[in-house]
């Protein structure tokens, strides 16, 4: 790297392990259960909503069919769920009388890409303009989890160990099966589809800030992105805010759910920070075997067998995550979110949303509408 171009990157370091979450939520017709085009309208009647530190509450996306929902900077999961439900329901009085419903899975299971409409800005013009068909797929929904970290030299140590856990997250939140009516036979379809971005999927595993400061530098001398926004990984550093944001999960459909994948986010950051501190040098993978367990967890969810470690060696996901929740309690409790985590357990045992889903098509005889209906009705209760 010697004689390399470098940008500066500030990393405003966050002095506690402060959790935020955005929230992507997408507007369906109450009749048709097909997207809706109405955000505008929706934001029309909302108004402006913000946080107690200024932050937009509800922002716009690149489809007119969704809406994001934005918590402000919190100090546990309870109080960011909190703040989004407080949200969800002034979503849910300026949608109802639209006659729009609100829905969250990964994709929709029948809504057709070439209907929708996009949301007109400098940003978003440039990204169909350059990205064109692949682009315009990105009819898709996520759920991003922040958490500050307070030096810019734990990022990467603490990100390249978290790659480790990529498929339990994905497997765990996995929600969009269907796409464009048929079953795509992947238990998330959004990962794979996402991917297709030229600035989208796996991050590098840098060995430090410095590795990230002159990826930035060839990024920005190469137009390959113009800000840091316009680096779309499955996790990266927030530099502005001081935080890792995870960016991995399927849209979420269920508060519990949300709360539960928030938790564990949360556990795993601090957890590893904790360790940092501690002296420990942490765990990472091969970049090749973390590419296989994405792409595992994307197809199989929790039926996945993982590689566990640089030996090779691989698991049942679903036997990983008894042990990775067992490990982190002291964390949960230490953190406020003991009863969060340990309901991420009781998501393979009720199924997750992509297994659900194709249950509820099953019993409907493969009517997708149905499908939609009961992701509506998860989301309200």
């Amino acid at each position: 790297m010697a004689g390399a171009g470098r940008e500066h990157v500030p990393f405003h370091g966050s002095p506690r392990p402060t959790i935020g979450i955005e929230w992507e939520i997408a507007l369906v017709d109450k009749v048709s259960r097909d997207l809706s085009n109405t955000a505008a309208a929706v934001f029309d009647s909302l108004g402006d909503l913000h946080a107690h530190d200024g932050t937009p509450q509800v922002t716009k996306e690149l489809l007119r069919n969704t809406v994001e929902l934005v918590t402000g900077v919190h100090e546990t999961v309870s109080e960011a769920v909190d703040d989004l439900r407080g949200t969800m329901d002034a979503v849910r009085r300026a949608a109802d009388p639209l006659g729009v419903d609100l829905f969250c899975a990964g994709t929709h299971p029948f809504a057709q890409w070439s209907a929708q409409q996009l949301t007109r800005s400098e940003h978003y013009d440039e990204l169909i303009e350059r990205t064109q068909w692949w682009g315009r797929q990105m009819m898709i929904w996520g759920v991003h989890v922040h958490v500050g970290v307070s030096h810019r030299d734990k990022v990467f140590p603490i990100l390249n160990a978290l790659l480790m856990q990529y498929p339990h997250l994905l497997s765990l939140s996995a929600s969009s099966p269907m796409w464009a009516g048929a079953d795509t036979g992947y238990a998330s379809n959004r990962t794979l589809m996402f991917q297709q971005l030229p600035t989208a999927g796996l991050p590098f595993q840098f060995e430090n800030w410095q590795g990230f400061e002159h990826f930035v530098h060839d990024q920005f001398k190469t137009g390959v992105f113009e800000q840091l926004g316009g680096m779309h990984w499955d996790i990266r550093p927030a530099p502005k805010w001081g935080t890792i944001e995870v960016r991995v999960c399927d849209g979420v459909s269920t508060r519990a759910e949300l709360a539960a994948m928030a938790a564990l986010i949360h556990c795993l950051i601090v957890d590893l920070d904790r360790r940092l501190e501690e002296g420990e040098t942490l765990p990472s993978l091969p970049p090749w075997h973390v590419q296989e367990n994405k792409w595992r967890a994307a197809r199989y969810g929790l039926d996945s067998i993982i590689i566990v470690d640089d030996k090779s060696n691989e698991r049942l996901i679903t036997d990983d995550v008894t042990d990775l929740l067992n490990r982190l309690e002291p964390t949960a409790k230490r953190l406020g979110c003991a009863d969060e985590l340990a309901f991420v357990a009781e998501i393979p045992e009720r199924g997750a949303s992509y297994q659900r889903q194709r249950k509820v098509a099953a019993a409907a005889q493969g009517d997708l509408v149905a499908v939609v209906d009961a992701l509506v009705k998860e989301l309200e209760q």
